[in-house]
C-alpha cells in the first residue's frame, strides 16, 4: 500500500485517537466543528513534514507514528528539513539484519557501490538523453564503473550532467548553499533521504552504517548510498517546475507540495511500474539480501 506524505506548514494540533491521527487546525474558526477536525488512520501514513513552529503533537501521537515505521521530519526557521525521527525496532530480524551489516566484506560493499553508480549514472544518462542533450559520453562512463569506482567515474559524470542539465542557466553550480534551483534540489533530496532512511529502517537495517559514506558526523550515511540512483528522479522533478515558471527564489507551500510527490510518482523497477516508496522498499530489502548473503544485486530503478 502507498503510504501518505503529511505536510504541516500551518498552526496545527495533531493527536492520536484510536489508532488515528486527529487533525485540528485552530486558524480554520470560520469553518464548522467537524471541518475543522480531520482524522487519518496512523497505518496509512509514511512520511510526517513539520514545517511551523506553531504545531503541538502530542508524545502519544509520536509513539504511534513510530510504531508504524512513519519518518518524522522537523523543519528549522528556513523550512528546510533540520531533524528526522525514526523507529528503532523496524524489522523482526533486526539483530541479524545488523550482524550481516556489521561484518559485510569490503569486496562485497565495492561490488555494491560499483552497481550503485552505474545505475546512478544511466539515470542521470536517461535525463539527460529526455532533455534532448548529448549523453553518449555518460553511457561510456557508467559501463566504465569498476569495484569500488575506484577511477572516480561517479565525479566526471556529475560534472558534466551539473553543466548541462539545465542549459536555460549557464551559471548554474550544484552547490547545496548556492543559488536556486539549489533550493529545490536540496528539499527534494532531503525528502528521498528521509523515504531511504524509513526503508533501511523497514528492511531492518542501520541506516548510519555505509558502504561508501563514513563521515563521522552523519547517522545516515547508508540512506546517502543508497539514494543515488534515485537523486535524478528530484531532478526530471524540479526540471518540471522550473519549465513552467521562471527558476524561484523562494520555497512556497504551493513548491513543497509538489516536490512531496516524489514519493508516488512512478518508476521502472524489475521491469515494471511502481510507486517510488515502493520500489524504495524492494531497493532496500534487496540490500538486506546481499548482506545476508542470499544475493550479490541490489535492485534499482531505472528512468
Amino acid at each position: 500500500m502507498i503510504k501518505r506524505t503529511l505536510y504541516f506548514g500551518n498552526p496545527a494540533y495533531l493527536r492520536c485517537r484510536a489508532e488515528q491521527l486527529e487533525i485540528e487546525l485552530p486558524e480554520a474558526a470560520m469553518l464548522a466543528e467537524k471541518d475543522r477536525k480531520i482524522t487519518i488512520p496512523v497505518e496509512d501514513i509514511g512520511v510526517v513534514i513539520l514545517d511551523e513552529s506553531r504545531v503541538t503533537i502530542t508524545h502519544h501521537l509520536v509513539h504511534k507514528l513510530l510504531e508504524n515505521n512513519v519518518a518524522l521530519i522537523v523543519c528549522d526557521d528556513k523550512h528546510m528539513p533540520a531533524g528526522l525521527m525514526l523507529n528503532l525496532n523496524g524489522n523482526t530480524l533486526q539483530q541479524e539484519r545488523f550482524d550481516s551489516q556489521i561484518t559485510a566484506s569490503a569486496p562485497l560493499k565495492k561490488q555494491l557501490w560499483q552497481q550503485t553508480i552505474e545505475i546512478k549514472i544511466l539515470n542521470q544518462a536517461a535525463v539527460l538523453k529526455q532533455r534532448g542533450i548529448k549523453h553518449d559520453n555518460m553511457l561510456h562512463w557508467a559501463d566504465s564503473v569498476k569495484s569500488g569506482d575506484s577511477l572516480n567515474h561517479e565525479a566526471r559524470a556529475a560534472a558534466y550532467y551539473w553543466q548541462n542539465l539545465f542549459p536555460a542557466n549557464n551559471s548554474f553550480n550544484r552547490n547545496p548553499d548556492g543559488e536556486a534551483p539549489n533550493n529545490l534540489l536540496n528539499y527534494g533530496y532531503a525528502i528521498m533521504r528521509a523515504i531511504t532512511a524509513r526503508s533501511l529502517v523497514g528492511s531492518g537495517l542501520l541506516p548510519t552504517l555505509g558502504i561508501f559514506h563514513r563521515n563521522r558526523y552523519n547517522a545516515y550515511c547508508l540512506a546517502d548510498d543508497i539514494m543515488e540512483p534515485y537523486r535524478p528522479y528530484v531532478d526530471k522533478l524540479v526540471l518540471q517546475i522550473t519549465d513552467k515558471q521562471p527558476t524561484p527564489e523562494e520555497l512556497t507551500k504551493e513548491l513543497k507540495a509538489q516536490l512531496l510527490a516524489i514519493a508516488t510518482i512512478d518508476v521502472t523497477i524489475s521491469d515494471q511500474s511502481s510507486p517510488l516508496m515502493i520500489a524504495m522498499q524492494q531497493t532496500t530489502a534487496s540490500l538486506a539480501k546481499c548482506f545476508l548473503g542470499e544475493t550479490r544485486k541490489i535492485i534499482y530503478p531505472k528512468i
